[in-house]
């Protein structure tokens, strides 16, 4: 795993000459990471694993374009680019497959839901958290997503996927709704158990 700004900086020039050991090597430094973004997004691994090797091949066609310039900070740079790559990829296909009938199923009224009282999410693990996350609908998760880790806000949310600043807005809302929801139910389930 590539660490040093030498060896990264040399992963990178070989990707921009296609070499196919700097390919390789770059590909299983960065694929974990790219999988647990992609699992964000979708939730079956081939699906995720789809969307990766489509970000890759885009990262590799489009390697000459990475500024790494900044001192000392080729792998976050590399990273934060990478990153964004692999999030317009899984943005493209939700698009393609699975947010053609936002704009005839979100309403653009925001609903907003009671958040005063504690609802366990401190108390499970990541991957928990990550299991209740895939369980939103297509449109819910890919908000949720972008909004709470991704950073987006909803302006920018709504160029992405084509819908309004309100449809965002409510699709948080209702995927913050349906996941305590989902979270109160795993919780009781456990506790049954």
């Amino acid at each position: 795993m590539p660490r040093e700004i030498h060896q990264i900086s040399s992963l990178i020039d070989g990707c921009c000459k296609n070499d196919r050991n700097s390919q390789r090597d770059l590909y299983h430094w960065l694929y974990d990471y790219a999988m647990k973004i992609s699992f964000r997004y979708v939730s079956r691994q081939e699906e995720a694993e789809e969307l990766v090797n489509e970000s890759f091949i885009k990262l590799f066609k489009n390697i000459q374009q990475f500024d790494g310039s900044r001192a000392g900070e080729t792998e976050a740079l590399l990273k934060g680019w990478f990153k964004r790559i692999v999030v317009n990829t899984c943005i493209d296909h939700l698009r393609r497959t699975h947010l053609k009938l936002v704009s005839q199923e979100i309403s653009e009224e925001s609903e907003t839901f009671a958040d005063d009282r504690e609802t366990g999410v401190d108390k499970l693990m990541y991957r928990e958290i990550i299991e209740a996350i895939k369980k939103l609908t297509p449109v819910y998760r890919t908000v949720f997503n972008l909004f709470v880790i991704e950073g987006y806000s909803h302006e920018e949310i709504s160029k992405m996927l084509s819908i309004s600043v309100g449809a965002s807005k409510s699709n948080l809302s209702k995927a913050r709704h349906n996941l305590r929801k989902i979270i109160i139910q795993h919780n009781a389930y456990k506790t049954y158990v």
